[in-house]
């Protein structure tokens, strides 16, 4: 099949209509009425090819949508939204699989996007947290996927922390796993001990998973008057979601952090009270 920038001929049509009809709408209005004529493009003859757009791809196998997709993005054309609905609307996920062995960013995130958390694509997704070829982007998708299926995905997970791969978004993933599991809340908890400059994202674990027996570590470290203002912000709520309190004040009118936040225009006063500052 051959490639068409079907995008590219609706902006020729669109060109022309809003040069016809300029002057009968406002701006607004034409950001509502754009959409509605891309979406009745797609049902619109086009001579070159004999049949709509829409059409175009419903002739295709799911192996061809597979490769006009990769084509699209290889070769720059813009990806229209015909195609990818009509991926969508199949059971098109043993030929976009492929596709996440790619090395172009653009095309591995569009097979994600496309295939979602069909359970056939999670040993790519860990492929992809394994290898660590890809952008952190790429990689938190595979990980906001499996977060989501965390109880499914466990042991392999664990596996992956074994071997050394990918420990951080491992113990991200581990964090929303519903069943209660020991081997969790002990990998969760000494990571946290352990947690050196990672202590926010530790502490956030934590709280996510939920077992009150973290909240007397939780409270033993946030005693620690050298922590900073991000550190002291996380481990506080970690506290809070596992039912507990933390009222102490403390000052970090010299901290770095906390100095950025202010100037960002948060609100935030020069004074602390119960470890946010207050005006």
């Amino acid at each position: 099949m051959k490639l068409i920038d079907f995008d590219g001929l609706f902006d020729e049509k669109l060109a022309k209509y809003i040069e016809e009809n300029k002057e009968k709408h406002t701006e607004k209005q034409w950001e509502e009425i754009i959409p509605r004529l891309y979406k009745k493009f797609g049902d619109t003859f086009v001579a070159k090819i004999k049949c709509t757009p829409k059409e175009y791809y419903a002739k295709m196998s799911e192996t061809e949508l597979a490769e006009t997709l990769a084509e699209h993005l290889a070769k720059e054309v813009p990806v229209p939204e015909f195609l990818c609905a009509e991926i969508e609307s199949r059971d098109a996920v043993a030929a976009l699989l492929p596709l996440l062995k790619s090395q172009d960013e653009a095309t591995v995130s569009y097979a994600i996007n496309l295939i979602a958390d069909d359970a056939r694509a999670f040993d790519s997704y860990f492929e992809i947290l394994k290898e660590n070829r890809l952008s952190e982007d790429i990689q938190n998708d595979a990980v906001e996927i499996f977060k989501l299926h965390a109880d499914d995905v466990k042991e392999q997970v664990f596996s992956l922390y074994n071997e050394g791969y990918s420990k951080e978004y491992c113990l991200e993933i581990l964090s929303r796993v519903k069943t209660r599991d020991e081997r969790v809340y002990g990998l969760l908890l000494s990571a946290f001990l352990s947690a050196g400059e990672n202590l926010p994202m530790r502490s956030s674990y934590l709280a996510a998973y939920g077992d009150e027996r973290a909240l007397p570590y939780l409270l033993e470290r946030i005693e620690d008057t050298t922590i900073g203002f991000v550190e002291f912000q996380e481990l506080k709520y970690a506290i809070e979601a596992l039912g507990g309190e933390y009222d102490e004040p403390r000052d970090f009118t010299e901290d770095k952090d906390y100095l950025a936040v202010e100037a960002a225009g948060n609100g935030i006063g020069k004074s602390s009270e119960e470890g946010l500052p207050q005006s």
